[in-house]
C-alpha cells in the first residue's frame, strides 16, 4: 500500500511540476510577488498532497525564533521534503541549485523565475564565489536564503560536516542566521520514491547574530546546535 500511495503521489508531483513550469514562464511578465506566489503554489500543493496521500505531516517548534527580517537559513539536509516545505515557511526564498538545471526546457526556466542561487559545482572555488556573490544579491532583494551546509542529503543517523559557504555570506553581509533541525529523512528517505506515514519534527533554533564574527565561528555554532538537536529526534520509524 505504501508503494501504491507513493506512486500516486509521484505522478501528481510530476504532472503538477509540468503545469507550474509553464505558469512560471508565463508569470515572468507579472510583478515579482505574484510570480513568487504562483511558483510557491507547487510546493504548497505537494506538501498538501503528501499529507493526504502518503500520511506525512509535520509539527514545528521554536516559531518564536523566526526573525522579523529575511535571514539565512542553515539546515541539515535529509530529504526532498525540506526543499518544498521551507518555501512555505519563509517567502520569498532563494535556494542553491546546480546551474545546469536551469538549462532544462520549461522546468529550468521555471526555476530561473524563482531567483535561485545557481552555481557550477564542478569548480569548487568558483562555486563558492558564485554562492557568496549571488547570495548577497538575493538578500539585498529581500529574500530569505535557504542553504544546506552538508551539500547533499544525509541519512538521519549520519549527519555530514558543514561547509562554510552559508556562514561566509552571513559574515560578509551581517545577516542573521536561523538554524533548523528536522528528521524528514525518516519518512521520505534519500534516493527512495517510498514515502512512509508519520510526523516530521521541525525545530527552529535561536537566531545566530553574525555582525563582527568570523564565518568559521558562525558555522560551528550552527552545526553544533543542529547536531545536538538531531541527536534527540527520532531517527527510525515506529514499527508499530
Amino acid at each position: 500500500m505504501i508503494a501504491i500511495k507513493s506512486i500516486v503521489y509521484l505522478i501528481g508531483q510530476i504532472v503538477s511540476a509540468m503545469v507550474i513550469s509553464v505558469l512560471a514562464v508565463v508569470s515572468l511578465v507579472l510583478p515579482r510577488t505574484m510570480r513568487d506566489s504562483i511558483i510557491r503554489s507547487w510546493a504548497r500543493f505537494n506538501i498538501w498532497s503528501l499529507g493526504k496521500i502518503c500520511g506525512i505531516h509535520y509539527r514545528v517548534q521554536g516559531q518564536e525564533n523566526i526573525p522579523d527580517c529575511p535571514a539565512i537559513i542553515l539546515s541539515n539536509h535529509q530529504s526532498a521534503w525540506e526543499t518544498l516545505c521551507f518555501q512555505l515557511f519563509f517567502p520569498p526564498v532563494s535556494f542553491v541549485l546546480k546551474r545546469q538545471l536551469l538549462w532544462i526546457p520549461f522546468f529550468g526556466w521555471g526555476l530561473a523565475a524563482y531567483r535561485p542561487i545557481a552555481i557550477d559545482r564542478s569548480k569548487k572555488r568558483r562555486a563558492l564565489d558564485q554562492l557568496i556573490t549571488q547570495g548577497k544579491q538575493r538578500m539585498a532583494e529581500g529574500r530569505w536564503l535557504i542553504i544546506y551546509p552538508e551539500g547533499t542529503r544525509m541519512p538521519p543517523d549520519a549527519p555530514g560536516n558543514f561547509q562554510i559557504g552559508g556562514a561566509m555570506i552571513a559574515a560578509r553581509s551581517g545577516a542573521p542566521v536561523l538554524p533548523i533541525a528536522h528528521n524528514a529523512g525518516v519518512f521520505w528517505p534519500k534516493n527512495s520514491f517510498l514515502k512512509y506515514p508519520g510526523t516530521i519534527d521541525v525545530i527552529f533554533g535561536p537566531v545566530i547574530e553574525t555582525k563582527g564574527r568570523k564565518a568559521r565561528e558562525i558555522n560551528e555554532q550552527a552545526e553544533n546546535w543542529i547536531k545536538q538537536v538531531l541527536a534527540d529526534l527520532p531517527r527510525q520509524r515506529n514499527s508499530a
